[in-house]
């Protein structure tokens, strides 16, 4: 382009910008990279700095926001913005249709089934957009319905609004629509506020609101807003369709996003199955929706209809059960789920929300309390979403009861369990707090069976989850050490449990009291102790009083062991409740031999202290073989490729770590020259 003149420049770039995102907002369908547009547009504003006197109001660098101003202007509607009246049952929906229908036959319109077009209520800011031989020259909000705000610049910068249109639109055209913020923007949003130590919205809606309002509009360009289209308010130069789903047709040609649920439906029959059909599919769209809005869909019709009061008689919204609620917080109690996490559940008035009545609404966890800082009295908004649990969205303060500022007020978190009173423990990068007792905990006693019995812990064949369940609701095992108390007599009583798979479970569970330290240390359940880091305790160890007794300090001399774990480590064992339970597996006869580190042969000296990673599909051993063979050959086995690698043993299929591994120089193994390791 730099034969051309700069107004020739500008023009194209306008062109194509506009183009380009058309394609990548409105359509899904990017047909350039983002770095080919950024290029693009760059250039677009290096030329409009150069020659400002050029830059027009249809600009693609509009979108970024100019100039705070001192105050949004009120706007008169050409055409007054009316409410919709609503219905919420199906008795109320088919009365709106007879009513139609009637109606019209009052004036001699004799329609057997009427069309409707049928649309999701979207839960955002309505808006009025006026265009002038195709370039946006003004947007107003709703306000009262007869006078709004003028937004103009602020909506200029969404994406997916056209500033300019074809030049086969009219030369005078007012569109009406909504502004809203889809739900991952809107979780965006609020992540990059409390990044910044600053307030989060409560929905997408007041969101959007208090974006759209903002004086300085650079600031609403960076809150990524969108719009859609759903109606024609005024049209000169043109031809108005006939139909309301031939106007919103018109208008995608146009360039307008229109939201691809709208459909047509013959009378109320139609209408009740339609709302069904967009009520399910409600919580998994990306944008919120509050109702779903039924028109005549023949103008005509429309026209004869008219308006009563400040609604039209040919529409009405259908709304939803509300999603959000007010209601009081009666009592804060703390729940422990089956990993130890505890999460402070409010205890609410009743109130129905979601279109269920809601008693009980998460608080998350001890952050999310205090930066809400709800408190026993408050009244609260409550939110529900489909099938979503209950949460407290957030206080109301100008109703706080008097008893609830008092500073004794604020939530605590306990310091012990209250399920089994063991000590709760928080590790400094996590948001949760959880119970140290996993072993005598009655909260995570299925959990703690399930990975006591693990294939890598003390292998348990046959003792899976749905027996486990049985066990549990039997009060037959409160703890592993009670496994060893069983009997084929009393297995052989439950449910789908023949006398050999008795048998087969109590012989499982013999076998497995001759273990090894390293897999007895996994099966414990110890916090942030995996399979290795269990095998470097019990070389470094050797002994399970030695480890039970050792401080921090002494923890962190073993490899590979941290502050976190080694404080792990230490809050497990000083739980008397968790050393009653290894006493009592002790005394049921879980043995192992010395924990002695093992003479490597000369083969093995090789890996002894390397770290190996594996990767690909092994056709000799299995994956999980491959790793007790290195183990036993002293290596260290990682999931990943890093610096730390010395070695990648790589099989059929390897993928990401193999490429990653020789990018950074790492030596490979192939499975013959692993398994030439192991022979030698």
């Amino acid at each position: 382009m730099s034969d051309l003149l700069p107004q020739q420049e500008l023009a194209a770039l306008r062109d194509q910008l506009h183009r380009y995102a058309y394609q990548y907002y409105v359509l899904d369908n990017p047909t350039i990279p983002d770095s080919e547009y950024d290029r693009l547009f760059q250039r677009l504003l290096t030329l409009e700095a150069e020659y400002p006197e050029l830059k027009t109001a249809d600009s693609p660098s509009m979108r970024v926001g100019g100039a705070p101003l001192p105050e949004l202007k009120a706007v008169e509607h050409a055409v007054p913005m009316l409410s919709l009246n609503n219905v919420f049952s199906q008795t109320e929906l088919d009365a709106f249709d007879v009513r139609v229908s009637t109606l019209l036959q009052k004036q001699g319109i004799a329609v057997s089934t009427l069309t409707y077009c049928v649309e999701p209520k979207f839960d955002g800011l309505a808006v009025s957009l006026l265009y002038q031989n195709g370039v946006l020259v003004q947007g107003a909000t709703r306000g009262d319905g007869q006078r709004g705000e003028d937004v103009t610049e602020n909506l200029r910068t969404i994406r997916t609004l056209p500033l300019r249109l074809p030049a086969t639109a009219p030369t005078l055209l007012e569109v009406r629509g909504e502004v809203l913020m889809l739900k991952h923007d809107f979780a965006r949003l609020n992540t990059e506020q409390l990044a910044r130590g600053q307030k989060t919205f409560i929905n997408p809606r007041n969101a959007a609101a208090g974006s759209l309002r903002q004086l300085d509009s650079k600031m609403t360009a960076q809150r990524r807003l969108s719009f859609f289209a759903y109606g024609i308010a005024r049209l000169e130069g043109g031809t108005m369709p006939e139909t309301h789903d031939q106007a919103l047709q018109q208008l995608r040609q146009w360039g307008f996003p229109i939201c691809e649920h709208v459909q047509c439906v013959q009378g109320a029959a139609g209408l009740w199955q339609a709302y069904q059909q967009i009520e399910q599919q409600r919580d998994s769209l990306p944008y919120e929706l509050d109702g779903v809005v039924y028109k005549v869909n023949d103008f005509a019709l429309q026209q004869q209809l008219g308006f009563v009061s400040r609604a039209p008689r040919f529409a009405v919204a259908h709304k939803f059960p509300a999603q959000e609620a007010l209601t009081e917080v009666e009592a804060i109690e703390i729940q422990v789920g089956r990993t130890g996490a505890l999460t402070p559940v409010a205890r609410l008035k009743p109130v129905f929300v979601g279109g269920v009545t809601v008693t009980n609404a998460t608080l998350h966890n001890e952050d999310e309390v205090l930066r809400k800082d709800v408190r026993v009295g408050d009244t609260v908004i409550v939110r529900r979403a489909g099938d979503v649990i209950p949460e407290v969205v957030a206080v109301v303060l100008e109703r706080r009861p008097e008893a609830a500022q008092q500073d004794s007020a604020r939530f605590r978190l306990p310091a012990v369990c209250p399920v089994c009173g063991s000590h709760v423990v928080r590790e400094a990068q996590e948001a949760i707090a959880r119970c140290s007792g996993g072993l005598v905990c009655s909260a995570q006693r299925k959990q703690a069976l399930l990975h006591f019995a693990a294939r890598r812990a003390m292998d348990i064949e046959g003792l899976g989850d749905k027996l486990v369940d049985l066990l549990v609701e039997k009060d037959w095992v409160r703890t592993p050490a009670d496994l060893y108390q069983l009997t084929e007599e009393q297995l052989a009583t439950l449910p789908r449990m023949a006398e050999k798979s008795a048998q087969n479970l109590c012989a499982a569970i013999a076998k497995s009291k001759h273990t090894s330290l390293p897999r007895f240390l996994f099966a414990l359940g110890i916090r942030n102790v995996g399979e290795a880091t269990a095998r470097d305790l019990a070389l470094h160890f050797t002994s399970l009083p030695a480890l039970q007794n050792a401080t921090v300090d002494e923890l962190l001399q073993v490899s590979d062991v941290g502050p976190i774990v080694a404080q792990s480590v230490c809050d497990f064992f000083a739980e008397s409740h968790n050393r009653e339970v290894i006493a009592q597996l002790l005394t049921a006869g879980v043995q192992w031999p010395d924990c002695a580190a093992p003479e490597l042969s000369a083969s093995a000296s090789a890996l002894a202290g390397k770290t190996v990673v594996l990767t690909g599909t092994l056709t000799t051993l299995s994956r999980d073989e491959a790793k007790q063979r290195l183990l036993a050959m002293g290596a260290k086995v990682a999931g990943s490729v890093s610096k730390k690698t010395d070695y990648v043993v790589a099989g059929e299929a390897a993928g990401s770590k193999l490429d990653k591994a020789m990018s950074l120089g790492i030596p490979v193994l192939s499975e013959a020259e692993f398994l030439a390791l192991l022979v030698n």
